[in-house]
């Protein structure tokens, strides 16, 4: 009789860690992203208006809050998935089980 070979079983507290890296990485990566073109967009408006540009802006009225739209959206979206993942891959053991 050959030896059954442990099939990788998901908790679900690693539901919770991977959609909380998710989560983090893509924040980080949106407020990045933001705050680059927030900047540009600060400079640009200050070379036309002739004033000298004031960075703060850049931060609190663009970034900011852009990253945090974003963390909320993808907080959920990958929650969902997780979950998704989650059930799916614990039916999928049992079906497995039983065969």
């Amino acid at each position: 009789m050959p030896a059954r070979l442990a099939s990788p079983t998901s908790r679900w507290y690693g539901v919770l860690f991977r959609a909380g890296v998710i989560t983090f990485l893509g924040t980080l990566l949106t407020f990045v992203v933001s705050l680059f073109l927030g900047i540009i967009g600060t400079v640009v408006a200050g070379v036309i208006s002739g004033h000298h540009p004031d960075m703060r802006f850049a931060y609190r009225h663009i970034a900011l809050p852009v990253a945090i739209t974003a963390a909320c959206a993808l907080l959920l979206g990958s929650l969902i998935y997780e979950t998704r993942q989650y059930r799916q891959s614990r039916v999928l053991a049992s079906i497995a089980r039983a065969s």
